[in-house]
């Protein structure tokens, strides 16, 4: 009988997995496959941790076995491929490891097959039992070890399962999944295009999609009316933690909703993967915030809700002040706002608010030249610099402390100048003091789950270096009936003050998504063009198609695009997309692993009819 189970087991490269191995499986013949996590020896018994994407197992040797599989084991590096048949035993009680899955059992070899072995210097450890900090450097040019590892291998499974439940809960709506084109046509989309030059129309070029927007709206007017998308998109911008050159999005569009229903609808789709994910019952509806709002209180279009240190507007008490600074701030058209910093002056010295320091380093790099500061002592008494102080009377300084809540103890700071510079320096002044004093703890950073729906974004902004109106979002969106009216003779007019039915959701201070109810008559839509200032000629070479099929009875329609790479990022409690990607770009947007982008040949160039340019700097 045992001999024809394990001609039967040798049928398979396994049967089992090392991590699903528990108390049940006792006295099982099993044939495992995985790595050598550790190797330890033990007065004469060898102990092999043996691993695979499922966990660990330990794999006890006794010479007893024979010597000839004593002496295999012996020889035995760290992430040596194994093949080993076994028999599943209980450990002895004082023997058994309570941190693991598996630990209750061991597997006593009969026999070790090695499938490969490890022929050069490991760059770093693998092993679960190892939590050496690797630089990102060297684990991304060595990505396929870095995989191994249980933080990664947990990160790829948690990807994974977030699709798996969004893809789910779209299709039990009604969803269905529908692929776009990824080399298409450059369009104007706030990024830098990748370009991809062609061989057969030679002097063209295709760019690879920032988003599926077009295509997205474009299936609605074809009737699918219900589409989602895992979607790669492509963007050449300046990188950060939470921005790659090529990423992934959760596309979705609808047809036939009203705003208020995508939103009910996203908040569904959400606590359906926060409950698959992490097993929590999120609340809804979740917040919304109007952008005003969001700017007047956070500085921000992305407020971090966690805590506060909310933005004060005190331009009222300052615009007659003697205080040149901040009564020229007010006069030129800005304001001075401030935030309170609780306890602020025993945690927070002068010597950083003041040149040098480290918070007027973060002012700087928002583009202030400096903060103001007020500190409150007892009976409403402050100190602070004396132009300031001379110039606040007794009932200033109450009103100030009123409006601003502040008590003995607490820090103001101030910023004065245009109101989108003081809303970016304030805004990151207080992410920075937030951080720096620990406001969240570090177990309500990993427990916390603050959504918020921030809606009525201005249709458009002002680029000055391109004198022109440019779309917050994309000149895509819908403007909100209210503000155009129904007189198309007075859209191009109504448009630059309007506000658009777009909607984005924000999560921890973090954009996790974005969308908006489209533009579906292509006499509007044309319209948005010309604001942004396309020609009539450059509207119908670059946005033709969509205005044609616009104009052949599109239905309302809108949706919206999550940064699926985002998203897991924050269900990882990760501080970096990078550790959410399989093989991502570093901060350079190379790939090191590949060595990614490279040279080509010179035919290969002839072939597209392009030539390089680039000279190697000296």
């Amino acid at each position: 009988m045992g001999n024809s189970l394990f001609m039967m087991i040798e049928n398979f490269m396994r049967n089992k997995t090392c991590g699903e191995l528990r108390a049940s499986a006792i006295s099982a013949n099993v044939q495992l496959c995985g790595w050598v996590d550790r190797r330890r020896d033990h007065g004469g018994v060898i102990f092999i941790d043996l691993r695979d994407r499922s966990g660990t197992i330990q794999i006890t040797v006794d010479p007893d076995q024979g010597q000839d599989l004593f002496s295999i084991a012996e020889s035995l590096r760290n992430e040596t491929v194994l093949q080993i048949n076994g028999l599943v035993r209980a450990r002895p009680d004082e023997a058994i490891n309570t941190k693991i899955p598996t630990g209750e059992v061991e597997v006593l070899a009969k026999n070790i097959k090695i499938l490969n072995t490890v022929t050069s210097t490991l760059p770093f450890s693998v092993s679960i039992h190892d939590e050496e900090s690797v630089k990102e450097e060297i684990r991304l040019r060595h990505r396929y070890l870095d995989l191994r590892r249980e933080r990664m291998n947990n990160n790829l499974r948690l990807r994974h399962n977030t699709v798996k439940a969004a893809r789910s809960f779209l299709e039990n709506e009604g969803f269905i999944e529908v692929e776009t084109p990824i080399l298409t046509r450059s369009t104007p989309e706030g990024a830098r295009d990748y370009l991809v030059p062609s061989r057969v129309c030679g002097g063209e070029f295709f760019a690879l999609p920032q988003s599926p927007q077009l295509f997205k709206q474009l299936l609605m007017v074809g009737g699918v009316e219900r589409y989602y998308q895992v979607a790669r998109c492509f963007r050449d911008e300046d990188l950060r933690a939470d921005r790659q050159p090529e990423f992934t999005q959760l596309d979705i569009e609808m047809s036939f909703m009203e705003e208020k229903e995508i939103i009910e609808l996203n908040e569904k789709l959400i606590v359906s993967i926060w409950k698959k994910i992490k097993g929590i019952d999120l609340q809804t509806p979740f917040p919304r915030m109007t952008w005003q709002e969001a700017m007047d209180r956070f500085g921000t279009d992305r407020p971090d809700t966690r805590y506060g240190m909310e933005l004060v507007n005190t331009s009222d008490l300052f615009s007659k002040s003697g205080f040149k600074v901040f009564s020229n701030a007010i006069s030129s058209g800005g304001c001075v706002k401030c935030i309170t910093i609780e306890d602020g002056n025993n945690l927070i010295s002068n010597v950083r608010i003041k040149p040098g320091g480290d918070i007027f380093s973060e002012a700087q790099k928002a583009g202030a030249g400096g903060l103001a500061f007020i500190r409150v002592r007892d009976d409403q008494e402050v100190d602070t610099i004396g132009a300031i102080k001379d110039n606040l009377t007794t009932s200033q300084i109450k009103e100030l402390l009123l409006k601003t809540q502040a008590k003995p103890g607490d820090l103001i700071l101030f910023g004065a100048g245009p109101t989108n510079i003081v809303n970016r320096t304030l805004d990151r002044v207080r992410q920075f003091i937030a951080k720096d004093l620990k406001i969240i703890s570090d177990n309500e950073l990993k427990t916390q789950w603050n959504f918020l729906w921030v809606t009525d974004f201005p249709m458009f902004e002002f680029n000055s270096d391109e004198n022109r109106l440019e779309a917050i979002h994309h000149p895509f969106c819908a403007p909100k009936p209210e503000d155009i009216g129904e007189s198309e003779s007075l859209w191009k007019d109504k448009l630059p003050n309007s506000n658009a039915q777009a909607y984005d959701l924000v999560l921890n201070g973090l954009e996790i998504g974005g969308g908006s109810l489209r533009i579906h008559n292509s006499e509007l839509q044309k319209t948005v063009l010309e604001v942004i200032g396309l020609s009539k000629n450059e509207a119908e070479e670059q946005f033709g198609f969509l205005i044609d099929a616009l104009a052949m009875g599109a239905p309302p329609h809108g949706g919206i695009a999550f940064g699926l790479d985002r998203i897991v990022m924050l269900l990882a409690n990760e501080d970096s997309i990078r550790d959410t990607i399989a093989f991502p770009k570093t901060q350079q947007a190379r790939c090191s692993m590949a060595k990614a982008p490279a040279n080509v040949e010179n035919k290969q160039l002839e072939d597209l009819h392009i030539a390089s340019t680039w000279i190697d700097p000296d």
